[in-house]
């Protein structure tokens, strides 16, 4: 068990009876944040940003030619109109899922 829990333990069994649920009011509170930590989503450590071609092709090692051709293969490819974006943070998690 924690350290930081020890300390709780002790409280459980030396506390009077009447201040126990006072305890387990606090108790539940840090359970409760630790759930809804556990059930978030964890989000980027850099904001998306929208890469034209060139800087695409160079994160990605490849042709701008080949995107081209292939950008409607990629999740991570963004239309604007007639302009053809690509996500940063769509491109790195491919790349972590390739390598792997």
């Amino acid at each position: 068990m924690r350290n930081e829990l020890q300390s709780a333990l002790h409280l459980a069994g030396s506390l009077p009876a009447d201040e126990l649920p006072r305890l387990l009011g606090e108790l539940e509170e840090v359970r409760t944040t630790a759930l809804a930590r556990l059930s978030t989503p964890a989000t980027p450590a850099q904001p998306d940003q929208l890469l034209d071609i060139e800087q695409a092709a160079v994160k990605l090692s490849c042709s701008r030619d080949y995107l081209y051709r292939h950008s409607s293969e990629f999740p991570f490819t963004r239309r604007l109109g007639r302009k053809v974006l690509f996500s940063s943070v769509g491109i790195e998690d491919h790349l972590r899922h390739s390598r792997s």
